[in-house]
């Protein structure tokens, strides 16, 4: 028996009557009998929606199918019952006529008083956050899953109802989309004023009265007494009893009205003074019990908890009742219970008064304001000198992807150069669209990835400096840590130090400060630089956090609390790291991932005149950026904020020396120029000891040391002062880092170049170019390979005996052999596209003419670089090595990434005859060449290019060759130029696989150009997963089918090609007669009437050598009418026609009577 409806109508009474205690009973007695949990209790208690509310109340009660536990709930209340049940002759058990009937209201600040109240929410939120919250209770920011508050037989018993019971599932849908939603949504009018309750005194305004502001007595203590402005001329003392069921009157006078907390000298009761010249009409004393304002509400008022503050609340067995994870954020207790303002009716003035506070900011304590100014005065201060100087570089939107299909590691995609999403307006832009994606309180994980050397750090920097310059609205309070200062045992840490303590600068922040910061986690942003620091801390990720953050627990444990958002759970995690390792695989579920680009040519440039601008040589700034030009290879790595500095910094001491000053070619004579000097100065050996240090760190992925890790103190000294090490950021008095991680680089190459420890057959393992199971260890020095070749092989003078004297190069004679005779014996048409480039930079770094040769003249005719990523450097060292070979070569650049520059100088070669590249980059360098001018080098571009063999994979590849198309019909409607581009007259190959989503959409833009490709032979329109063109895709490429004079393979497989698709491709195929030699039609729809259409054009296609049709849906009829033409098309080799649907026998006779029926 449904009873739904039932339960509906009595609770919508009940409801109806708009007295919100009666509401509130029969919760609390849902409660009780466990029907609902705490937090739905309290999310139902909040519930703006009367018809919502009593749709929820009814599903909850039908589970037990009857009402009698509800109306004993409502029974054991003490209330009457809804008037709506009420007979006409009923009258109040006092008697009384003269007052309106006086229930017990809520308790103060509760939300079913708010109900029946006009008072803006939003004004109430900032009245209590102007309080002081000194002294209330700490919000958990942890939750557990809800394990308890769902009884499975009851929720399979109401299931069963639903399922058969059509009135039950409307109701539900009605929750969520109510049919008749009332008026006004945020209120519930009541049909009489509210009551207000304060301890034993019940205060309401009778029918004569004039409009009063209800206002909680608690909430008016906050305030300031003003009863010394008044004097007392009229006191009515009206004692009421303690008893719920008394009930008294007041008639109160137009006007303000002022309450006194206590006078211990009267009676317990309400006293009612006028005043005048006071501007306040009445005074009431209270005098009784009143909570004060530091005080937590007791238990038995509705309070609302944001989250729940233990899982050991009682469970409840309701089907409806959400668990904690999953509940909307609702306000802190001190959110209802303490506002001091709640009306019925608000006047003009006070609506008016209301919309200005709600548009104020809320107020801080003054500790919090303290602390807010000097973090901000922390992050506001700028690097002096050369550290201060900013480029402004792009930031492009990122993702990781697996490097192959068969492994399960991630790098970084590589888009095409036209593909590149930027970030658009910046820094502050992309953190306030990352943050408005967000779901509310819900910590937001955003990456900004980069290799060693672009800046990541001091983009972190200045992330810090913009908010403190109010660049980041978004955010009240920055903290930034470096993650080499979370690599510290114990388990004595706090969320408090992670903040306050293990930053750059240690900060002062009382109690208070943290206690409002973890209030508002969505306030607040936390930047962890170089996150592969923590590669020590492996496994954080999924390690237990600590269970609050005021208990104490190990960094690792605070940082898998973070990461598992639940600590600090609501704030924005701004992480730089390195695109490699073992942490970065974690970020690819981060909810925004950003790569910083480094420097273009133009800003490179501009970076060397401001450095030498800072460090008050203007004088020699256009020397100086005419040494860098003179150096293509190092301009090149200029893109490298680091790389650009050093070579500033090498710039500024040559020039100093002399005008005959000239810069270096490769990175490894760079590094000892900034270090010859250096090291020479020092104590004897210390090179080669700080040297050892910087290898032995590297094996364990790590940047920074300890001072006693030195041999002596006089090593020490010297390398601080040479600044060859320095005091990191937020670290300890006793730890050292090296200022770069190509420094550190160049350090460790230089000890396996000089140490006796490593073994000679061993050495050529770390030059990276063998199989990673080879390697004996994973390359996290990725800068090791060219300077340990650079350093072997550069001649002794001018490099390891520049750095270490002629005396300590004893066993680098013995090493350059080993390394010659294993780079000798290397083909490098054997190695793939990563292993070659690497390959070559260290034939570079080498200046060994017998190396260089002998690696140049081995490449292949044709390189293919496809998905290996194609940065400034490696454009050029491939173009010198092209240069250098002596042959033709043909170029696959297509997902490089590489930029135009690059790909213009590699076109531009005359070695290169032919390249491919994505159609994008192509076309806008194209686009550019004619702006510029560049007739000749454009010719070649076009000449050049091909897209031989084509494959569309995705929506935008068929729009890219529509832009290739209309180039070339621009080209051949222009003057100075005529004919077809090579890349659309040479296309002989054309495959379409999009899918059965985007393959209808798309293809109808394909038809449209195919006529351009006046060469193709080869159209393949089939897909692993079915592109489903359809009949009417058919039909549209039979229109076609007259300018494809070339067209020898068509296949059609997989396209849900019916009887009418048949008929229009029969109609057309005449025109391919002479050219078209295979046809497949395999795994389609097509029955008898579609065989018998292609029956009927078989003997015209003279040039037919192979037909597909199996797996179709024709009969024995079919394949009959097929076999009949097949016996008069002599020039057919080949029709393939088994399918499910025919009788095997029949087609055996038929492959009996003629053998070239395959049955396969």
């Amino acid at each position: 028996m449904n009873n739904f409806q039932a339960i509906l109508t009595q609770v919508r009474v009940l409801l109806s009557s708009h007295q919100p205690s009666q509401v509130q009973a029969l919760l609390d007695n849902l409660l009780k009998e466990e029907l609902l949990s705490r937090e739905y209790h309290c999310t139902l208690l909040h519930e703006p929606d009367s018809e919502a509310l009593a749709r929820k109340i009814s599903l909850t009660l039908l589970e037990k199918g009857d009402l009698d536990l509800a109306l004993l709930g409502w029974a054991r209340s003490g209330l009457q019952p809804p008037a709506a049940e009420r007979g006409p002759g009923h009258s109040d058990h006092d008697g009384s006529s003269q007052c309106a009937t006086m229930e017990l209201g809520p308790l103060e600040g509760s939300y079913l008083e708010l109900l029946n109240s006009d008072a803006d929410p939003l004004c109430l939120y900032h009245i209590y956050d102007q309080m002081d919250l000194a002294g209330e209770e700490e919000i958990e920011l942890y939750s557990e899953p809800d394990t308890d508050t769902i009884n499975c037989d009851q929720f399979s018993r109401l299931l069963c109802d639903m399922e058969g019971d059509e009135e039950t599932r409307e109701a539900y849908a009605n929750i969520a989309f109510p049919e008749e939603l009332p008026a006004d949504l945020k209120h519930w009018k009541p049909a009489e004023p509210p009551t207000v309750v304060t301890g034993s005194f019940l205060v309401g305004p009778v029918s004569n009265s004039s409009t009063l502001p209800c206002l909680p007595l608690p909430a008016l203590f906050n305030q300031e007494p003003a009863s010394g402005r008044m004097r007392l001329e009229e006191t009515n003392q009206m004692p009421m009893p303690s008893s719920s069921s008394s009930l008294s009157c007041l008639n109160l006078p137009e006007g303000p009205v002022q309450f006194v907390p206590t006078v211990s000298t009267l009676p317990q009761g309400l006293w009612q003074i006028s005043g005048t010249e006071t501007g306040v009409s009445s005074i009431f004393i209270y005098h009784g019990e009143v909570p004060q304002a530091s005080q937590v509400p007791p238990p038995s008022g509705l309070t609302v908890h944001g989250l729940p503050t233990s899982p050991d609340r009682p469970g409840s067995t309701s089907p409806f009742a959400p668990s904690a994870t999953d509940l909307p954020s609702l306000p802190e207790p001190a959110l209802i219970s303490r506002a001091n303002v709640t009306e019925h009716k608000t006047s003009p003035t006070q609506c008016q008064a209301a919309g200005e506070v709600s548009n104020k900011l809320p107020k801080w304590p003054e500790s919090v304001e303290q602390f807010y100014r000097s973090l901000q005065d922390t992050y506001r201060a700028e690097p002096a000198g050369p550290d201060g100087i900013l480029m402004e570089v792009d930031l492009v939107q990122a993702r990781l992807e697996r490097s192959s299909s068969k492994s399960l590691e991630r790098e970084l995609a590589t888009p095409d150069w036209a593909e590149r999403q930027l970030a658009q307006g910046g820094l502050a832009e992309g953190l306030l669209a990352a943050k408005e994606r967000r779901r509310p309180r819900e910590t937001q994980v955003i990456a900004m990835l980069g290799k060693a050397g672009q800046g990541k750090s001091y983009w972190a920097g200045a992330v810090s400096r913009a908010w403190a310059c109010g660049r980041l609205p978004q955010y009240d309070f920055v903290f930034s840590v470096p993650c080499h200062c979370l690599n510290r045992p114990g388990d004595v840490y706090r969320l408090q130090d992670l903040l306050f303590s293990l930053g750059p600068r240690p900060l002062v922040a009382a109690d208070e400060v943290f206690s409002h910061i973890v209030k508002r986690p969505d306030r607040v942003l936390l930047i962890l630089d170089a996150f592969e620091e923590l590669e020590a801390q492996d496994g954080f990720l999924h390690s237990t956090c600590g269970p609050a953050p005021a208990e104490p627990c190990s960094l690792r444990g605070l940082l898998a609390g973070l990461f598992q958002k639940k600590l600090l759970r609501g704030c924005t995690l701004l992480l730089t790291a390195r695109p490699r390792g073992r942490l970065v695989q974690s970020l690819s579920k981060a909810d925004a991932l950003f790569e910083l680009s480094g420097f273009s040519m133009e800003q490179a440039q501009a970076y060397v005149m401001r450095y030498f601008e800072c460090s008050g040589m203007t004088e020699h700034q256009d020397r100086a950026l005419a040494l860098l030009q003179d150096r293509p290879f190092l301009l090149s790595h200029s893109h490298s904020p680091t790389l650009c500095r050093a070579v500033c910094q090498l710039s500024e001491a040559l020039l100093e020396l002399g005008e005959d000053a000239e810069l270096p070619s490769t990175l490894t004579g760079l590094y000892v120029g900034l270090l010859g000097r250096a090291a020479l100065n020092g104590p004897p050996g210390a090179l080669a000891e700080l040297a050892k240090l910087a290898w032995e760190l590297g094996r364990r992925h790590q940047g920074t040391l300890q001072e006693d890790q030195f041999p002596s103190a006089d090593v020490r000294t010297w390398a601080m002062a040479k600044g060859l090490v320095q005091h990191s950021p937020g670290a300890t008095e006793s730890e050292l880092a090296f200022p770069s991680f190509l420094l550190q680089c160049f350090l460790g190459a230089l000890w396996l170049a000089l140490s006796g420890e490593i073994k000679d057959k061993e050495l050529p393992q770390y030059l990276a170019l063998t199989p990673r199971k080879k390697r004996p260890y994973d390359n996290w020095l990725e800068g090791v390979p060219r300077f340990l070749t650079g350093l072997i092989f550069q001649p002794r003078a001018r490099c390891l005996g520049a750095l270490v004297g002629p005396s300590a190069t004893a066993f680098a004679d013995r090493k350059q052999k080993v390394l010659a005779r294993y780079l000798k014996r290397l083909q490098p048409g054997t190695l793939r596209a990563r292993q070659l480039l690497e390959l070559l930079h260290c034939a570079h770094e080498a200046e060994e003419a017998g190396i260089w040769q002998h690696v140049v003249q081995e490449l292949p005719a044709r390189l293919s670089f496809l998905g290996t990523r194609l940065m400034p450097p490696d454009a050029h060292v491939l173009g010198k090595a092209l240069e250098a070979a002596g042959q033709d070569f043909s170029l696959d650049l297509r997902s490089t990434g590489i930029d135009p520059s690059g790909l213009g100088s590699l076109v531009g070669l005359s070695c290169v005859t032919h390249f491919r590249a994505a159609l994008s980059d192509t076309v806008a360098l194209w686009e550019s060449l004619r702006q510029h001018g560049e007739t000749e080098l454009l010719q070649a571009a076009e000449e050049k290019f091909t897209i031989e063999p084509f494959k569309a994979k995705s929506l935008k590849d068929v729009e890219d060759l529509g832009k290739l198309v209309q180039t070339q019909r621009t080209r051949s409607s222009s003057d100075d130029t005529a004919g077809e581009l090579p890349a659309v007259r040479d296309l002989k190959k054309l495959e379409f696989a999009l899918g059965p989503i985007s393959g209808p959409q798309a293809f109808p833009k394909l038809v449209r150009i195919l006529t351009a490709f006046s060469s193709l032979q080869h159209l393949d329109l089939d897909a692993l997963s079915e592109n489903k063109i359809g009949d009417e895709g058919v039909s549209q490429l039979s229109a076609t089918f007259p300018q494809l004079k070339s067209l020898e393979t068509l296949n059609l497989s997989q396209n849900s090609i019916t009887d009418l698709g048949a008929y229009k491709l029969a109609e057309g195929l005449p025109s391919l007669a002479a050219s078209l030699l295979r046809l497949s039609l395999y795994n389609n729809c097509i029955c008898d009437m579609g065989a018998e259409s292609l029956a009927r054009v078989l003997p015209d296609m003279v040039s037919l050598r192979v037909m597909d049709v199996q797996y179709n849906k024709f009969t024995a009829a079919g394949a009959q009418q097929l076999a009949a033409s097949l016996r008069k098309c002599p020039h057919v080799e080949t029709l393939a026609m088994w399918t499910p649907t025919i009788p095997f026998s029949v087609q055996e006779h038929l492959q009996q009577q003629d053998s070239r029926i395959s049955l396969r």
